[in-house]
């Protein structure tokens, strides 16, 4: 007997979450500032604001209708008093295959894709940062469980608040 799984046959197992690729899709750095800025970075403290955002889109013509792309797209801006350091953007994109009910759809695409494709985005928004002559942009690991939460909370407020609308709208007609 073997360990290894079955590939094919009615008993072969369906891989739940398969990695097809990954990719740039978009990548931009800019320094308006420097040289000089470089130079009034190694006294003072800057403020760095990063934002992170996930997509996610079935990929139409697919056979079977279970791929996707998910892509991250990351912002970050480092200022000092007021002078842009540098900005860089950047769409890291993967491939995946899905086999899940409906229902466990959301949190796969929301959750697990991101969550495998952070690590490599992370590099790469380290790399731009250190190679744009700044010390590497270190990311903290990003809670996409708690981001997904907070969206679906957010999603079933502004639901609420637009019935609230629709009855006071109503109610006053």
């Amino acid at each position: 007997m073997s360990d290894t799984p079955e590939t094919g046959g009615a008993n072969a197992q369906q891989q739940v979450l398969a990695v097809n690729g990954q990719y740039i899709k978009d990548l931009s750095f800019e320094s308006p500032n420097a040289p000089g800025i470089l130079a009034e970075l190694q006294n003072k403290q800057p403020d760095v604001n990063v934002n992170v955002d996930v997509q996610a889109a079935r990929i139409e013509g697919q056979a079977a209708n279970n791929m996707f792309e998910v892509v991250l797209d990351m912002r970050s801006e480092l200022k000092l008093e007021g002078k842009v350091g540098f900005i860089v953007e950047l769409k890291y994109g993967g491939v995946f295959t899905i086999n899940v009910p409906e229902e466990h759809l959301g949190p796969m695409l929301l959750i697990e894709c991101p969550r495998i494709l952070f690590p490599f985005a992370r590099n790469i928004m380290a790399d731009a940062t250190r190679d744009g002559g700044f010390v590497p942009l270190l990311l903290q690991p990003i809670d996409f469980a708690a981001m997904y939460q907070a969206n679906l909370a957010q999603q079933v407020q502004d639901a609420q608040k637009t019935v609230d609308d629709l009855s006071t709208t109503q109610g006053n007609a």
